[in-house]
């Protein structure tokens, strides 16, 4: 008998939740592309790394993190003292699919004169690997204050990659990797919609292709697209992301029309995140009743992987001069 069955019939999940949160001392982070019902229990709803930065702030003993598993280890890494659970240790990602560890060190070592600038979805141990971790809302800021004879690998989404390159004019070696629920856009599809909607902006996540990216009246982080909705004129916004994030911006702005680009079949049933979907309200009971699964990381990959994170939240801030970033 597997561990949801074993939950009994009846019980009442989100008020377990609330008395083992209380018990544990725990905070619950929410990203924006969870089911709504997690999204509304959770004390903080953000993109990855604000709500590892938030948890780090608190007095909280455990962190539990609906998400997916690099964001819970980017937690733990931030926060080794505290105790970081995942309600499915399955919700891996795409991006740190595509980009083995093994093999990335391999790339490295191949091209000695580029520093590694890497998307902060990859895994602890690419994040060790690499010199700078960059977000999509920090990576045009820390592209800037990189001398522009400094040859550059920019892994793992070449989409990212792609629009910093085109947008800031860096020549960047670009690692093969994508994001499944943003390649799933349909220009085609998005075209359509645009006619149905005339004058709707269309706000984009840059893991989108480059056709889609095209077609964006604004591209920006999960953080981004949300104060986009909220400043934008007009009433209505196609967006070009994981449509849980919907939820938010329904929330926030009530009065305002929000619709989720389609994908090849006209519709965005294909654009759920399908490793986000993972966690459940049983799962985060479980993971919340018996402090598992439970992120556990050897110190001196966490040294490593915090590394990168603190200069890119050094770059972030602008407190790293030029002088400090060649060949390394």
């Amino acid at each position: 008998m597997n561990a949801i069955t074993a939950i009994p019939q009846g019980l009442d999940l989100r008020a377990e939740i609330d008395r083992l949160r209380k018990e544990r001392n725990a905070v619950i982070l929410g990203h924006y592309y969870q089911k709504p019902e997690i999204q509304d229990l959770s004390d903080f709803v953000g993109d990855s790394l604000e709500l590892s930065r938030r948890a780090a702030e608190t007095d909280a003993d455990v962190i539990a993190f609906c998400g997916v598993r690099f964001m819970a280890e980017t937690a733990k890494i931030l926060s080794p003292e505290k105790i970081v659970v995942l309600p499915d240790m399955d919700a891996g990602c795409s991006l740190e699919d595509s980009c083995p560890p093994a093999q990335f060190k391999a790339f490295r070592e191949a091209h000695p004169d580029h520093i590694a600038l890497s998307y902060i979805n990859c895994s602890a141990e690419v994040k060790a690997l690499s010199d700078i971790i960059v977000t999509s809302s920090s990576a045009e800021k820390i592209l800037a204050q990189i001398p522009k004879d400094q040859k550059i690998i920019f892994g793992p989404d070449k989409h990212l990659g792609g629009y910093l390159k085109r947008k800031l004019g860096r020549d960047m070696l670009l690692w093969p990797g994508v994001c499944i629920v943003h390649e799933a856009f349909s220009e085609t599809e998005l075209e359509k919609l645009k006619l149905q909607h005339p004058g709707a902006p269309v706000a984009a996540h840059p893991e989108c292709p480059s056709h889609i990216v095209d077609l964006a009246d604004y591209v920006g982080s999960t953080s981004g697209i949300l104060d986009y909705a909220r400043h934008m004129e007009g009433g209505t916004l196609i967006v070009a992301t994981e449509p849980h994030i919907i939820h938010q911006m329904q929330k926030a702005m009530p009065h305002k029309n929000f619709i989720g680009a389609p994908g090849a079949d006209g519709n965005c049933n294909c654009n759920i995140c399908p490793y986000m979907a993972l966690n459940t309200l049983e799962k985060l009971y479980l993971a919340l009743r018996d402090l598992q699964p439970r992120i556990e990381m050897d110190e001196g990959l966490r040294l490593g992987a915090k590394k990168s994170l603190d200069r890119m939240l050094e770059m972030a801030s602008g407190t790293v001069g030029q002088g400090d970033l060649g060949n390394r």
